[in-house]
């Protein structure tokens, strides 16, 4: 059974939610409603749930300052009436989200997305909430790489792709060199631009301009071939359920 809170300080948007998610999924128990941040607050305080669905703007503030009170480690479905560039951020940030009114096809997807992540979401709200207000966000420009007693500094532009190799996360710049980072992808997709990297399966996070050529596969994927080459061993396929963002951010 999948445990669920709803915060919305709607409620008729509420019930509305609440009726769409039971007819959706049998194994969806709606265990709460709460419509502000402090009521969030409390009752996150002395309890927990698989999944949030949380609406960005409350009667008392923007919902993304619960999680400054309370420490949880739970899925997040947004819920907005946000415009479409505002929902942009969302996009890059690889969350799921529902732009009001709520369709139940719309729904049925979300909750497809997180029944694959099954993991606690890693959300920026600072990023977010900078994205939303207009603001540019202050992404990272160069790391620090350090081998052995040698200590060389990478820019940013100069970084082809990030990946994983037998539990450790490289990069590879343009000109062919890798690279030890101590960051996980999860945590790079934070820290760069997102307009310039994206996050194509689990072992790679790739620069726009490393793409040299795009071959269509079966069920929507897509196979990458980058530059510099990759090695033999490592697949470079836009995974399934990214398949529909990745082509989104290559016509952006």
């Amino acid at each position: 059974m999948i445990k669920v809170l709803i915060i919305e300080d709607e409620q008729i948007a509420a019930e509305k939610l609440q009726k769409m998610l039971l007819e959706t999924d049998d194994n969806i128990e709606v265990v709460a409603i709460k419509g502000s941040i402090s009521e969030s607050v409390k009752w996150l305080t002395v309890n927990t749930v698989d999944l949030i669905f949380l609406d960005i703007q409350l009667s008392d503030g923007l919902s993304f300052s619960i999680f400054d009170q309370v420490n949880i480690n739970t899925q997040i479905i947004l819920t907005t009436a946000y415009d479409q560039y505002a929902i942009k951020a969302f996009q890059y940030n690889s969350i799921a989200y529902l732009l009001k009114p709520i369709r139940k096809s719309e729904l049925q997807e979300s909750l497809n997305k997180y029944k694959s992540l099954k993991s606690s979401s890693n959300i920026d709200f600072d990023e977010l909430i900078a994205q939303i207000q207009g603001k540019k966000p202050d992404y990272k420009k160069r790391f620090l790489i350090q081998f052995g007693e040698k200590i060389k500094k990478v820019e940013v532009a100069e970084i082809a792709y990030f990946y994983v190799l037998d539990r450790g996360i490289y990069l590879k710049t343009f000109d062919c060199k890798s690279f030890p980072i101590d960051f996980s992808l999860d945590r790079l997709e934070m820290l760069i631009n997102p307009s310039v990297f994206f996050r194509i399966n689990r072992k790679f996070l790739i620069n726009i301009d490393s793409i040299s050529n795009m071959i269509a596969l079966s069920r929507g994927r897509v196979k990458l071939e980058l530059k510099p080459k990759v090695e033999d061993e490592l697949e470079t396929i836009v995974s399934i359920d990214r398949s529909s963002d990745f082509k989104k951010w290559m016509n952006s």
